[in-house]
């Protein structure tokens, strides 16, 4: 019984092929919460693959719903003593739409295939496979000491990919049920390919609208080309009084005051890199006098999501009569996202562009949050997890994209630590999504070292 034999057991999990097998059959359930036609596969989901899972563990399993909401959510628990520390893990078993017809030759989203070092298939990463990991890391520990050593709770809901309705409401309705001292969390991208990461929340996110609507038709711009405002130049205009040409957002409530010290402190040693097939970097894009991972990790971007007027498959020699753009703001702590549109609205009228019409899109709001990178529980499990790679994890305060985790942190008021077991390149919400299989191998191993240190009497003590 020791810290070494669980580790083993996780990666004898994985060189068995046995990992393979169970994530390749857990793919194949085709669980695109946005379809409405999936509803029967996210339902298989959890009672075919989740509660088995879980039963064999010793936990105790319930399906919830949310009112008037068919998507369910599957709570289980395993409760060893009163007193012990008790964590919460949470997965998403619902997956992005599948695009079948736009993944490479010889791959499909519901088929997974190995190809290269890598694991191709919906949901290998987002989420299916990394809340597989970390339920193989929480069995080996498990059977490796014949109990955890901490009462284990669990969540996994099926609808992420749609905003997660219902799983604020359900936090507050089973609060007292999913009340835990800690959670531990996996979704998202590493730093890069090489590095464990940890993350401790995630940028907010608030999508909205700006449109003009002049007149009901178009007009020949030969005829009518300076007696007519144009909806296109409004709405570019507009747009650059809100982001200037290099990425730099202009209104000053959409930004924090300040970026914390503690935030610099901890990205000083990472670096942004996604790998042979990302984008390069453009150093100068974005907030002037920050480093590229303290513009993503630690402030805001707006971004223009899309852009139309007229025709522009098949452009006339006409001024168009409307003009429609979708921005999204990405957001850290100190910003409120309801302030978000009235501030837009406002600097435009000051602009004296009041014919823009600014209006929240109808995705759902994902609020900003961020653990004191300084908390104790942090360095508790950057050192577990050094411990076990030998490798110096990088520390994020928040992930650049969202997650609902506003639902743990402020809901259930719990210290939130997430150990990402994916990378910037994985093609995550696109066709060809993957998951490396050194990742893989490597996370089983930090995982089920993690669990193991949950159920020693130092747990939580740097």
């Amino acid at each position: 019984m020791s810290r070494e034999a669980s580790i083993a057991t996780a990666t004898e999990y994985f060189d068995s092929g046995r990992f393979t097998q169970d994530l390749a059959r857990r793919v194949a359930i085709p669980t695109e919460s946005q379809n409405s036609q999936r509803l029967d596969a996210l339902h298989a989901y959890l009672h075919d693959e989740m509660i088995p899972a879980f039963q064999e563990m010793g936990f105790t399993t319930e399906i919830i719903y949310h009112d008037n909401l068919d998507l369910p959510f599957l709570y289980a628990e395993r409760i060893e003593g009163e007193g012990l520390l008790t964590v919460l893990g949470y997965g998403h078993g619902d997956v992005i739409r599948g695009l079948d017809d736009e993944w490479a030759d010889g791959l499909s989203p519901w088929e997974m295939k190995e190809k290269n070092g890598f694991l191709y298939g919906r949901g290998t990463v987002d989420n299916k496979g990394q809340h597989q990991i970390n339920m193989a890391g929480l069995r080996a520990a498990l059977e490796t000491r014949g109990k955890l050593g901490f009462n284990a709770k669990y969540l996994i809901e099926m609808g992420e990919e749609r905003g997660s309705p219902g799983l604020r409401e359900i936090c507050h309705k089973y609060k007292e049920k999913l009340q835990a001292d800690l959670l531990i969390a996996s979704d998202g991208p590493r730093l890069n390919m090489e590095r464990p990461t940890i993350f401790l929340g995630s940028r907010g996110g608030v999508t909205f609208d700006l449109s003009i609507d002049a007149r009901k038709g178009g007009h020949h711009s030969g005829n009518w080309g300076g007696a007519l405002s144009n909806p296109a130049v409004q709405l570019a205009h507009a747009v650059a009084s809100l982001v200037g040409e290099n990425g730099q957002i202009r209104l000053p409530e959409l930004v924090p005051e300040s970026l914390p010290q503690a935030v610099r402190n901890a990205l000083k040693d990472c670096k942004i890199d996604g790998g042979t097939d990302g984008p390069e970097v453009d150093p100068d894009w974005g907030e002037p006098g920050l480093t590229t991972e303290e513009r993503v990790f630690g402030w805001c971007s707006l971004e223009v999501l899309a852009m139309e007027a007229g025709n522009p498959r098949t452009p006339v020699n006409a001024i168009p009569p409307r003009a429609w753009a979708r921005l999204q703001l990405r957001f850290v702590v100190g910003i409120d996202p309801h302030n978000v549109v009235p501030a837009v609205r406002k600097h435009l009228q000051r602009q004296g562009l009041s014919m823009v019409k600014v209006e929240l899109s109808k995705e759902e709001i994902f609020a900003a949050t961020r653990l004191d990178p300084e908390d104790p529980w942090v360095t508790w499990a950057l050192n577990s997890l050094e411990k076990t790679t030998g490798k110096k994890p990088a520390l994020l305060p928040n992930l650049g994209g969202s997650l609902p985790n506003d639902s743990f942190s402020d809901i259930l008021g719990m210290r939130t630590i997430w150990v990402p077991h994916s990378y910037p390149g994985c093609s995550q919400h696109a066709p060809n999504e993957h998951m490396p299989l050194s990742i893989a191998r490597e996370a089983l191993g930090m995982m089920a070292g993690l669990y193991w240190d949950l159920g020693e009497p130092t747990a939580g003590k740097a």
